[in-house]
């Protein structure tokens, strides 16, 4: 192919002596004696070339100028298909892109930065840009002017002691600004240290002991807290409040972040100071009352009732009382709460905070965390909550042992042990669930609800809410039935697989065994009698002749004479008339 017209063709000089000018090398395809040919000339003198180009990811062509500011230059590119030109026309002055700045260098104090470097003089006013970069990746930009001088230098102010920086400098035209030069090397340069800014946070336990309180201390720094220097140092100092008896206090080195102390059951004041190579820091200060109104702690007994709180997706969830005395709040609670030392934190909120997230990495589920809030006024903290709560609730490890099964025919009351609530527990017991099904078929008692198992075999469930609840009745079973049964305990995590269970038969109805006994037993017991002692029976209920004496008619009154059944002839009209012996029938 012809070859194309050269891109990006641009001239410039980097010291007002010699002019470079480069361009893009297009594509022919063409290859040996037929590669394309570049000449570099002036416009008005085409036959004389200026330089001789070459060529590797960018072609480029250099010539002294001398004492010529105005130039119209012409790259012609030619090969055996076609041949292709380019021109630029420029003043020198407006063509200025200066070289790097060489041998920078630095000085520095704590919160300053000056950086020098020597550049030779080229007759052209220039003018300096500074970078300045930090560790957490922000750019600031210094710009200053030219000094009538080989040496240059440029202050950076207002940085942070003991910080680290890279920086670097680069320069342009003042006048007819071209381009920036290429930055020098960067320097990597460390402020020097400062007395620390801020003050640490600190936090204290109490526990009571025989005659006073071991007290430990806790500190770390926050946020608004600039070290600003190496820390080797921490300085504890109490003293009482009252008496203003001589402080104590002890150092400590930089790789402890806690401490503890005795003090009696008097009222102190702790302060706590970080020190680095050059100062103090501002003391931290907490005021710890006298013995009885400061003897809470962790380990304390006091009657103060624990509130539950929630897991969330990204903690704990926790609310409090707000109250308008205080100035701010705490929270405190363990990492790692089976465990001694437990890892004590603290976190403080402000004034117009009522709840917070409290979150850690060492939270897990299943175990259960405590959380004391405290108010503060005047560095004076007060007890004001407790709360317990997990992150997320398991199922119960074990479940509750049944102790006392009593049958009926038609119902089965359980009584279980009470269930050990500690803190190691997985969840707080909400519950217990009593699953039945009867060996055989499907359950359908009244009163309860349908469970079906992984296996798909079908349960009758009852729920009882009292986690204080230690017994419990199944009615509506069936009599002389063998039935399956267990009691689960159960947390805001669920219940643990239903398995285990015991297995009962429910005796006969004994109603119905009385109903029978009437129905069948007695009558067949009497017609055995009867059938033994037929003769005396027939006797007595149906005799051939009658006997006066046995008569139930004979029985009233008037037909009694003395002691006598008397039944009177008229009264009634016999078939036969028999004599049982003359002294009777003389009688008549």
């Amino acid at each position: 192919e012809p070859p194309d017209t050269p891109k990006d063709f641009s001239c410039q000089t980097r010291d007002m002596k010699r002019v470079t000018c480069t361009w893009t090398e297009g594509e022919t395809y063409l290859y040996g004696q037929n590669l394309p040919r570049y000449t570099l000339s002036e416009t008005s003198s085409p036959k004389m070339a200026l330089c001789k180009a070459s060529c590797s990811k960018q072609c480029s062509c250099s010539w002294d100028i001398g004492q010529q500011r105005m130039w119209n230059v012409t790259v012609t590119v030619e090969n055996p298909l076609g041949k292709k030109t380019a021109t630029d026309v420029f003043d020198v002055q407006h063509r200025m892109s200066p070289t790097a700045p060489l041998q920078v260098w630095e000085d520095s104090t704590d919160t300053e930065i000056t950086l020098h470097w020597n550049y030779e003089k080229i007759g052209i006013e220039l003018f300096w840009q500074t970078e300045v970069l930090q560790t957490d990746g922000k750019v600031e930009l210094h710009n200053s002017s030219d000094v009538d001088s080989r040496h240059k230098c440029v202050t950076v102010r207002g940085l942070q002691p003991y910080t680290e920086y890279v920086a670097r400098v680069r320069c342009g035209v003042a006048k007819h600004f071209w381009r920036w030069s290429e930055w020098s090397q960067p320097l990597t340069i460390t402020t020097k240290e400062g007395t620390p800014s801020g003050k640490l946070d600190i936090w204290r336990e109490i526990t009571p002991v025989l005659g006073g309180r071991n007290v430990t201390l806790f500190w770390k720094q926050t946020p608004i807290f600039q070290a600003n220097g190496k820390i080797i140092s921490y300085k504890v100092t109490w003293e009482k409040i009252e008496d203003g008896s001589k402080p104590e206090s002890i150092s400590f080195s930089s790789v402890y972040n806690s401490t503890g102390i005795f003090i009696d059951d008097h009222s102190y004041r702790i302060s706590i100071m970080a020190k680095n190579n050059v100062n103090f820091s501002l003391p931290s200060v907490l005021i710890i009352s006298g013995a009885p109104d400061n003897s809470r702690s962790i380990f304390s007994t006091e009657e103060l009732k624990e509130g539950r709180v929630n897991g969330t997706g990204d903690g704990i969830f926790i609310s409090w009382e707000p109250r308008s005395i205080y100035d701010s709040y705490i929270i405190d609670w363990c990492n790692f709460p089976r465990l001694q030392p437990c890892d004590l934190q603290w976190k403080r909120f402000g004034p117009n905070t009522s709840s917070a997230v409290i979150s850690s990495a060492a939270f897990v589920p299943g175990v259960r965390y405590k959380f004391r809030i405290y108010g503060s006024v005047a560095d004076k903290a007060s007890l004001l909550e407790k709360k317990i709560g997990y992150l997320r609730e398991l199922p119960p490890r074990l479940d509750p042992i049944v102790r006392k099964v009593d049958l009926t025919s038609n119902s089965v009351t359980l009584s279980w042990d009470s269930y050990l609530i500690n803190e190691s527990e997985p969840g707080f017991l909400r519950g217990y669930h009593v699953y039945v099904s009867p060996l055989q078929g499907n359950c359908s008692l009244k009163g309860s609800k349908k469970h079906i198992l992984s296996d798909n075999s079908e349960l009758c469930k009852y729920t009882i809410e009292d986690p204080e609840e230690k017994r419990y009745t199944v009615e509506h079973l069936t009599p002389n039935t063998t039935y399956k049964i267990v009691v689960k305990a159960f947390t805001g995590g669920g219940e643990t697989s239903v398995f285990n269970f015991r297995y009962i038969d429910t005796p006969y109805n004994s109603n119905m065994l009385y109903f029978v006994f009437l129905l069948v037993i007695v009558p067949t017991l009497v017609a055995a009698i009867c059938h033994w002692k037929m003769k005396w029976v027939k006797e007595c209920c149906c005799p051939v002749i009658p006997s006066p004496n046995k008569s139930k008619v004979l029985s009233f009154k008037e037909y009694k004479i003395d002691s006598e059944k008397v039944l009177k002839i008229n009264d009634c009209i016999p078939d036969v008339l028999a004599m049982d012996s003359n002294t009777e029938a003389q009688k008549f």
